[in-house]
């Protein structure tokens, strides 16, 4: 469905019935990121949402568009656009920082988080503009090179190493979900809502009582790191570390990662009303 908030068009897809889920993809990825999970959840409503720049949605120009507050009042508002009244949030990578920053915006307006491979921000300020900088170039390239060209360098970075290991079908899925992408959208996107423009929040995540799975792969140390250090703060959370995985859990151990999403939205879903006689 196409639907329009604060002066933007989004794609999205909502579909079942039940408490709803909403879905968060990761930088270059888009709502079909989550397509082979939505039989693990046949209780829930899904919510799959494509990010300003990526898949169907929007690529506008103007770069405030990409913020982190832009984009977190734009998640609150297609809720309120579907009628959702409370849900959980499901957030890989880029999608679990808006996640997280959704949650601490609006916790009435979740009953439970998913943080997959998910960063609270870069504390220290010289690395956070080490990593602005890095990005601007990373950005320029893209609108220098093309999408294609792109793709072949971001699948090639050491974060995604472990997805070599993926069937060449599977790559080839996840190759083609990248080029459906325009340049122009993908550059904007990554200088908005990169990984240096946002103010670290782990401090911030104590008074976060809402229960929490954080999720990562045993072959990404620096995310399991992370994992640890906001399960320290966040009060009602749990960490699963999922052995022979790298960043993407979901593309790589699917099978397991269905399984820790279904098992802990469940045991943390709301009751529904009992019917009216």
């Amino acid at each position: 469905m196409r639907l329009t908030v604060n002066g933007v068009t989004y794609h999205a897809e909502m579909q079942g019935s039940g408490p709803a889920v909403f879905f968060l993809h990761g930088f270059t990825g888009s709502s079909e990121t989550w397509t082979p999970h939505l039989a693990a959840l046949r209780a829930f409503t899904t919510v799959r949402v494509d990010f300003l720049g990526h898949g169907r949605s929007d690529a506008p120009a103007a770069m405030h568009r990409y913020g982190m507050e832009a984009c977190v009042d734009d998640v609150l508002a297609i809720q309120d656009h579907l009628g959702v009244q409370g849900c959980a949030i499901v957030g890989y990578s880029m999608g679990g920082r808006v996640a997280m920053r959704v949650a601490l915006q609006a916790p009435e307006r979740l009953w439970a988080l998913v943080l997959e491979s998910a960063s609270p921000g870069i504390a220290n300020p010289t690395d956070r503009k080490d990593r602005v900088m890095q990005d601007v170039r990373l950005a320029e390239r893209i609108r220098k090179e093309g999408v294609a060209a792109f793709a072949d360098y971001w699948q090639g970075l050491p974060l995604f190493a472990s997805q070599s290991r993926l069937p060449e079908t599977a790559q080839q899925v996840l190759r083609d979900q990248r080029l459906q992408h325009t340049a122009e959208g993908l550059a904007n996107s990554l200088e908005g809502l990169g990984a240096g423009m946002q103010k670290p929040v782990l401090q911030r995540l104590r008074g976060l009582r809402l229960p929490v799975l954080l999720l990562a792969g045993a072959l990404d140390a620096k995310y399991c790191e992370l994992a640890n250090e906001m399960a320290n703060r966040l009060p009602c959370s749990r960490v699963r570390i999922v052995a022979d995985a790298g960043h993407a859990i979901h593309l790589e151990r699917p099978v397991v990662f269905d399984a820790a999403l279904r098992d802990f939205l469940q045991a943390h879903a709301p009751i529904p009303s009992e019917p009216l006689p």
